[in-house]
């Protein structure tokens, strides 16, 4: 295996996740060069089935190992909604920022210390064959009570890291893929596609 296929069209997430794999020293490919890839139904309950679905169904249509994520949003104060829903939370084609309005929105009210929430990515891996390897990560903090910071995408702005004092939206790059739960999950699944391509 030299080479893997990124199973998103998202350019936001394409580009955390290149760097996130970038000295793995297999080059990495995205859904722009494979225009005859489907666009894949993330229709899973859980993080974990929308990301094999994801990476299995692109693996068998572009015949490239293909490595995709999912990511899901937990908060406490709504039994763990909005979930492996995340990315349609305020509904299908809405925007990050309708997504954040609308937690925003159902947090009015809620003391600081109930506002505990996690993000968990899943990610994994698919050969063209079939064969699939999935790592996880996940990153604790609380919902911050109005969006804060400039940097990142998705719910970045709202979610507060209390030992960091900031957002996701207030870390540099450089500060996040240290410390997040796609920088976790794609660290181990990094280690994992060194091991399979220097057995090629």
């Amino acid at each position: 295996m030299k080479e893997i296929v990124l199973a998103t069209r998202n350019p936001h997430k394409g580009e955390e996740l290149a760097s996130l794999l970038g000295d793995a020293g297999i080059r990495i490919r995205t859904l722009a060069e494979f225009p005859e890839a489907p666009e894949v139904e993330e229709d899973g309950e859980t993080c974990e089935a929308n990301a094999i679905k994801k990476a299995v169904e692109v693996a068998r249509a572009t015949g490239v190992t293909a490595v995709a994520d999912d990511t899901g949003l937990e908060v406490d104060a709504l039994n763990g909604r909005p979930g492996p829903f995340a990315a349609r939370y305020a509904g299908e084609g809405a925007t990050y920022e309708d997504n954040c309005r609308k937690l925003l929105r159902e947090l009015e009210g809620v003391p600081s210390d109930r506002r505990t929430a996690r993000f968990l990515t899943v990610a994994a891996v698919a050969s063209p064959g079939g064969e699939v390897q999935i790592t996880q990560g996940v990153l604790e903090g609380t919902i911050a009570e109005a969006c804060r910071g400039e940097r990142g995408f998705g719910y970045d702005p709202v979610f507060y890291i209390p030992r960091l004092g900031k957002t996701l939206a207030e870390l540099t790059p450089e500060e996040k893929n240290r410390i997040s739960h796609r920088a976790t999950a794609f660290s181990q699944l990094r280690e994992h596609l060194k091991v399979l391509s220097s057995e090629c």
